[in-house]
């Protein structure tokens, strides 16, 4: 897995963010569209594509899409 490519599968978890607006160092918790019900849709894309299994506790931590990458890359 590459960064460049979760930064995609990441994005599609958004209906009305363009991922121009989604980098590596974006604070995704500050994304205007940012709720619980992304988390959730992340959890479950996390699951799916990358065979991990991460928390709601473990979103809150992470601070940009990077650190979720790293977190998910371990």
């Amino acid at each position: 897995m590459e960064l460049k490519d979760f930064i995609v599968d990441f994005a599609d978890q958004f209906d009305d963010t363009d991922i121009s607006e989604i980098k590596s160092d974006t604070v995704f918790h500050d994304l205007d569209e940012w709720s619980s019900l992304t988390a959730m849709g992340v959890i479950a894309m996390v699951r799916t594509q990358y065979g991990r299994t991460i928390s709601g506790k473990d979103i809150k931590e992470c601070t940009t899409v990077e650190d979720l990458y790293n977190l998910i890359s371990k």
